[in-house]
């Protein structure tokens, strides 16, 4: 008996919102996801307010999040929704 399934292995990878750094370490990943960042983050991206008619940006902090996820797929040689084809 072949196996006929191998399943692909994706990783997703997602950015949280860009905050000021002292209020990220608090920030969570969206639910599933893994955080591969910590403390404050990582300061890569700005931050925006808007001061009555003026909008101003400021450099800010985010994490990054990673997701596993298996995707079904035939082995090489077979096919179809039961993978039975040869």
């Amino acid at each position: 008996q072949m196996k006929k399934q191998c399943d692909q292995k994706l990783l997703i990878r997602m950015k949280t919102e860009c905050v000021p750094c002292s209020l990220n370490l608090d920030t969570q990943c969206p639910a599933g996801y893994t955080k591969i960042t910590n403390s404050t983050g990582i300061p890569d991206c700005r931050y925006y307010l808007d001061i009555k008619t003026h909008t101003l940006s400021f450099p800010g902090c985010r994490h990054h999040c990673v997701k596993e996820f298996e995707q079904p797929e035939c082995c090489q040689g077979h096919w179809g929704p039961d993978c039975m084809g040869e």
